[in-house]
This record gives structure tokens, sequence and C-alpha cells, in this order.
């Protein structure tokens, strides 16, 4: 027990660390097991229903029950509310609603559920026994939920500010089910996580272990909401304690020995959002030791390290550090915080190249969010370090380097790397482009056969691992240094071509450094680019990379990072809802610097993309039934390991392409008849204007797009894009169209009439299809025809001498091959 009357709940002043660790091991009380029949625990769309059996509540902590464990007949029944989520839970369970039975369940709940419970039990049998067998399970099961506890426990009612929206009140429960059929699964129902109801699976596969999320979505109540501000992501910082405090500016120092030993001291100023939490959750890499917090000269209490199992740890890992404040927390409140921390993030890959693995949590962050950055690295001078914003000073001192950076306005998130570098600088306009490359690659790079890998993940494009073949002796080794140059000259065009898209670059420079891996990242002015983009086309050859790879690789992959700059950056998503459409803008915006000068190499990719969703697993699951790509990071399963990825960049940059064709067929002339991209890119620049600095909801997107929807774009005479948006942007479908039953008509206004067939569509799809007469070896425009549903009778005017139609010749949908 923690205490008897000095820590009675909530715990609002002194130490938690005591309370953390009770209820991170806390087993059941053998004076407390009952027998239970007919008892429901109803929460929103979750409902539990312990039919007969026995159920033992745990040992109190503060005076207060905080689960419990049943064993019996159970039954539990989630419906999810729309076909995304059912279809999600279909993929993993096989059914459309979760209505499963169970033989145990262990509850924990931070409410008045074992009160709930009590007016359904009855004195039992043999009571010590039932606990003593189940207790070492209970224990272990407890680890899960302590942290959340915690907060709960620590925290006073909430208040906001006059305008934002208030929390529900802050209630947890979390079943951890042992089913027959499904195994051991866990049902969420937590008002303060960014999607209240979840339920998902731990499982392993191919020595890996997955968090299976089935379903994910909002109370109903706020389903019908519009909501204020970021749900999950953005200023919103890690969960449940995601609206409690933002961060406005970084002040680091940090340093680097001989031995890639990071230290730093991180000064944080911000603002207290959302009143009453004690408990504030930052990231910070596993590797990185917490030595102090200080605020007001006074250390704060933390907790890092401790023991995290299960599904929390495969959810959120344990690159999480709890800062618990004297407190409460009081709105408005304005809140400096320095922490001071080492320990080793950096590895040494081989040929002057080094490997940050906490790339985004070498310093205490609050997630993705919107901040300014001022950041100083004193480093050895044998080495080369490229950091977020601009370098402001770079001083050699006794061996060392001190270099000071800070940020072109606020930023989503700051990075550095490091390497035995060497600089070749360029210009875009007033940008100045540095490319820092090294004499070698790392010292196992692989050399994977892969069919086109997506930019910021390329190994995604290789789902079923292929073993790596070394490069032959004969072949003299890579140089990248020798790219360097040529790469920086590459970006500052791309940065050109691109602000005729988007409009001004949005920071001062760029620097691209060479990293060892297969992905690239684009950061706020700093790019970590592949070794596999320094190659020379000959490099690539002999390391027999496939030849869609190649042409992404040297064509692609840089200028998506660059886009990034302006989407991703600048315009970051709301929640991982969103983060697709950030990665398909800044991919498609790559094609399309490339489809000018190689217009078969932009449809090779397009291709790829597309050959890539129907590939099957070994389980016979083809890659486009991982999910749609609003399913974000979840896509990535024991199921589709790489389902992120290829849904992401392969389906996402099909949906843009399908756009952008749309608004160019529409704006089709007797004077052009090509159509331009006038305004699709008169889309995407106000989409930058509007969001720059903030984040954007699919919702926002959708509005953007119908805001300039062309008439003839509208379907049933509404200006609305609920057609794409609700079955190709959030669905799996990948259709397949056929023309029949063609009747011409001649005369003096010659038409044609026909019938488009949707086949391996749902019912309600509608797909904007484009219509071509052939005349001789020339196939001519007609016009875009609404398909909806299974077929689809429609009349067009005709030119001239066409004796036959196609359907979208130039592939501008996205179909099964």
């Amino acid at each position: 027990m923690i205490g008897a009357a000095a820590q009675t709940l909530p715990v609002t002043a002194g130490p938690v660390l005591p309370l953390y660790r009770e209820l991170r091991s806390v087993g059941l009380d053998p004076k407390q097991v009952y027998k239970i029949r007919e008892a429901a625990i109803d929460r929103d769309d979750v409902h539990l229903f312990l039919n007969d059996g026995v159920i033992a509540f745990t040992q109190t902590t503060g005076g207060k029950i905080t689960g419990a464990y049943f064993e019996g007949d159970g039954e539990v029944l989630v419906r999810p509310p729309d076909r995304r989520e059912r279809a999600s839970l279909g993929l993993f369970t096989g059914q459309g609603v979760l209505e499963e039975r169970f033989s145990a369940v262990y509850l924990r709940f931070n409410d008045d559920t074992a009160d709930e419970l009590r007016q359904y039990v009855r004195p039992g049998d043999d009571d010590t026994s039932f606990a003593a067998r189940h207790d070492e399970s209970a224990r272990r099961l407890a680890t899960m939920d302590a942290m959340r506890l915690a907060i709960s426990f620590t925290s006073l009612p909430a208040s906001v500010a006059p305008g934002d929206l208030a929390p529900p009140p802050d209630r947890l429960l979390h079943a951890r089910v042992v089913s027959g059929r499904l195994g051991n699964f866990d049902v969420y129902f937590d008002t303060r996580a960014p999607e209240q109801i979840v339920v998902g699976q731990v499982t392993a596969a191919n020595d890996i272990a997955y968090y299976d999320l089935w379903m994910s979505f909002p109370l109903r109540a706020l389903r019908k909401e519009v909501l204020p501000r970021p749900r999950s992501h953005g200023p919103t910082g890690p969960a449940y304690t995601r609206d409690a405090f933002g961060v406005s500016g970084y002040d680091i120092h940090a340093a680097i020995d001989q031995s890639l030993n990071l230290s730093a001291d991180a000064t944080l100023v911000g603002t207290v959002r959302q009143s009453g939490s004690r408990i504030v959750m930052f990231e910070l890499s596993r590797y990185l030791q917490l030595k102090s917090v200080v605020m007001d000269g006074q250390s704060l209490e933390f907790i890092q390290n401790e023991t995290v199992e299960g599904s929390e740890l495969a959810r959120h890992g344990n690159d999480q550090v709890a800062i618990v404040f004297p407190q409460p927390l009081t709105l408005g409140a304005k809140l400096q915080l320095s922490f001071n921390y080492a320990g080793s993030v950096l590895s040494d890959a081989g040929g002057g190249l080094f490997y940050v693995g906490a790339r985004g949590t070498w310093y205490p962050n609050r997630g993705i969010a919107m901040a300014n950055y001022d950041i100083s690295f004193r480093f050895p001078d044998s080495f080369t370090l490229v950091a977020t914003g601009k370098q402001l000073s770079l001083l050699q001192d006794n061996g060392e380097y001190l270099g000071h950076w800070i940020s072109d306005g606020p930023v989503p998130i700051a990075g550095f790397n490091l390497g035995r570098y060497i600089k070749t600088s360029a210009t875009a306009g007033d940008v100045t482009v540095n490319s820092y490359a090294t004499r070698g690659v790392e010292n196992d790079m692989p050399r994977s056969q892969q069919i086109v890998p997506a930019p910021t993940s390329p190994s995604a494009m290789n789902p079923e691992g292929v073993a790596s073949a070394p490069v032959s002796a004969s072949v003299s080794a890579p140089a990248p240094v020798a790219s360097g140059i040529s790469l920086a000259k590459r970006a500052a065009a791309s940065i050109t071509s691109l602000e005729s898209m988007f409009g001004p670059f949005p920071f001062s420079s760029l620097s691209l450094t060479q990293r060892p891996g297969q992905d690239s990242q684009g950061w706020p002015g700093i790019i970590f680019l592949s070794s596999y983009v320094y190659l020379t086309s000959e490099e690539r050859a002999a390391a027999h990379v496939p030849q869609a790879d190649s042409v992404l690789y040297a064509e692609v992959m840089m200028p998506h990072e660059v886009a990034h700059q302006w989407f991703g950056d600048r315009v970051s998503w709301s929640s991982y809802h969103e983060q697709w459409l950030l990665e398909a803008i800044a991919n498609y915006a790559a094609i399309m610097l490339v489809e000018p000068r190689r217009p078969a190499d932009a449809q090779l990719i397009l291709q790829a993309y597309r050959d890539l969703l129907v590939r099957k697993s070994k389980d016979g699951l083809a890659n486009v039934d991982a999910g749609p790509v609003t399913l974000g990071i979840r896509l990535s399963s024991s199921k589709f390991p790489r389902g992120y990825e290829v849904i992401t960049y392969g389906r996402g940059t099909w949906l843009i392409h399908m756009l952008r064709e749309m608004f160019r067929d529409a704006s089709r002339t007797s004077e052009n008849p090509e159509g331009s991209d006038e305004v699709f890119l008169g889309l995407l620049r106000s989409i930058y204007e509007r969001y720059q600095g903030r984040e954007i909801t699919n919702a926002d997107f959708q509005a953007q797009v119908e805001a300039v929807l062309p008439r003839s774009l509208w379907f049933e005479n509404r200006r609305s894009l609920d057609w794409f948006f609700d079955v190709w942007v959030n669905g799996t479908v990948l259709p397949r169209f056929e023309i029949k039953d063609a009747k011409f008509a001649p005369g003096a206004t010659p038409s044609v009439s026909a019938t488009i067939r949707q086949i391996d569509a749902p019912d309600d799809m509608v797909t904007s299809v484009p219509v071509y007469g052939v005349i001789g070896d020339t196939k001519v425009y007609l016009g875009r025809v609404f398909a909806e549903g299974s077929e689809t009778r429609f009349t067009l005017p005709l030119s001239p001498g066409v004796k036959r139609l196609l359907l979208d010749p130039n592939q501008t949908v996205l179909t099964a091959p």
C-alpha cells in the first residue's frame, strides 16, 4: 500500500512514483471474490456482458478499486460506426460486428465500475483459491494501464479557454478479453484517448510483434461534431495528456563526443492549454537517460523507463517520460522546463556515415507540433553536423566545432545528421542548397531486389523480403560524393519548379545529407537522403536494382522530399488519418516534375504502384486489402507489415492523380483540347497558403477541392465530392471497367449511347470515367461519364468518323491491371 491517509486519491501533491508503482503491480484481493450473473457494462458503443462466473476485484489503491478478473461465460459487443471500421474489423476477425463470447476478462478502470458490478454479485466458494490462481496474471496485466490510471488519480477536472471544446469526464475501461476463437485481445473505452474506442490485439509475425488495430473511432457524441482542433496529432501531443501543455519554443544545447554519446540541456517554453493535469507525457528516446527536470529552480519528479509490457508497449513503445508537476496545472499558465539528459543514440554505419536512431526523440517533445527552435551542437571537428534551421555560426575550438542553428519560424519537428561529409552547394534564387555526401556507402548497404520503393520507406516495395545480393567484386566501390554537386543542382532545380506549383520556398536554405539505409525523409530545411540516391545509374545497375526502383531513386525520391518542405513541414497533418495526404501530394508533385522530361518514367512509376497494390502475400491477401489510405499507420499490421507504405504511396499517389486528371479534362476547350493544370495547381497553392503553419484534415482538403470544382464534375447537380471520398479515399476498391452496347446515331448532331460496367465494385460506387472515340490511329476525347453502380447508360456528342469507343486509354483512373 502507498500509505494511509497521506495518499488518498486524488494525489494532488507529493511524490507520484509510489502510486504509479502500486498501480503497476496491484494484485487480486482474496477477500473480494464473488459469484456473478447477468452483469452488464455499457460504455457508449462498448458492451460487456458477464453472464455467469466468478469475479475477483483488485486490492484497493488509495482506497479505490481499479480492476477485476472474471472467469466464466461472457460476451463482448462493439459495433463499428462506418464502412471503413467494419472492413478493418473484418480483415482481422472475419466479421463486420465484434460479437464474441469469452471465457475470461481482466478489467481495469478509473471510475465506479466496481460499485456498478457489485449489484450483480453474491458470495462465492473457494475465494482464496480463485484469487491465488489468477493473481500472477492480474499483476502482470496491471502494468498496461498504470500510467493512465496515475494520470487520472493525480488530476483535477479539466477546464479550457472560452470557445475551446471541453473534454468529457475522465473515464477509462480497459478489457483484456480471452476468446477461444480470436485469442487474447483488448477493448478500450477511454475518454482521454485521441479516439476513445479502440479494439486491437498483439500479434507476432516473422518474429516481430505488431499491435493490430481492429477498430479505432470516437464516441458517438464526438462523431457528430466538427472538432475545433486536431484529435490525435499536431499540438495535441502524446495521448492522455495531449491537450495539457503546448510547447511554443525549444532552446537546446547538445554535445556529441568522440564515442558518439550525446548529452544535452533542453529548455522548453509553452502554455497550459487545459487545466487539471499533474502528469504530462513527453517523448524521449529510451536510450537517453533523463537526469533532471527543473521548473522555476525547482526539481520536478519524473518517471522514465519503468517496465512497460503487453499491449501498452506494442501500441506506444516506451520512448516516453512522465513529468510530474508539484500541483495540477492552471489554465493559461506559462511554463519553462529545463531537461538535462544523456545517452547513446548514434551508431557508426561505416563509410563515414552515422545513424541517428532517435531521429525524432533525441530531445523531449510533445509530438509533432509547430514550434520555434534554437539549437547549438558541440561536436568533434573530424565530423560534419547538419541540423534543422538556418546556421548562424560555426566556430572551431580546441578540436571541436560549436554550431548554432535557428528555425525559419515555427516548424513541426527538428533533427540533425552526422557524418564525415564533403559539402557541395548550388542556389535556387535566394535559397542555398548544400549537399553533404561521403566518399563511401555504409558497410552493410543492402542490395535487395525490390519493386518501386516508397520515397520515405523504400523497403515497403519489397514486402516479401527478398534476400540481399552483394555487388559484383568487379564493380568499383560506389563514391557518393561524386554525385553531391549534381544532387545539389537538381534539388535547386526542383525548388524552382515546385515554387511555381506551391509558392515561395518556405525556408532560407536546404541541406541534403546522405544517410545509411533505403529510406529518405524530408524535415524542415534538411533532407535525410538514402545512399541509393547518391549512386549513379551504373552503380544501381551493378546492384541489380530493377528499372522502376532505379527511376524512383534517380528521379522521384529527392524531389519528393523537397516537396515535403511545403507539404509536411509547413502544412502538417491533423491526425494519422491525414498523413497519406501530405505524402501523396509530395509524391505526386515529384512525379509531375518527371513527366515533362521523361513521360515514360512517370507512367512506369504509376504502373508499378498499381501492380504492387494487387500483389498477393504468401497468405493470398492482396496488398490493396490492407485498408484505405485514411487508416494511416494502422495499415502496417501482422497481415500487411508494409501496408502503410504500400497504400499511402501507391493508392495515395493514384488518388491525387485521379483528381488532377479530372480537373484537366474539365478544362478542355476547342482552343485548348488537351486541357491544363491551372485549376489543379491553383488548388495546391491555395491549400498551402491557407494551411501553412497549421494542420489539415481530410474534411478540410475535401472542402478546398469542392470550392473550385468545375460544373462538369458535379455529380447529380451537386458541388460535392462525397462520392470520391466515401468510396475511393475511404475504401479499398480496385475495379475494372467495360463498355458495351454502343449505338452510334449519325446526323446533324451525331451522338453515341453505350453502357459502362463497373466490375468488382460496391453498388454505391461512383467513378468519373473518361470516354474516348477512335478515328484511325487517333484517340479523341469525348467527355467524362459518372459511372454509378454496376451499369450506367450514357449518351455523348460524337466527333465525325468515330466508330469505336475506349474507356480511359491514358490510365487516369485507378483500376485493376
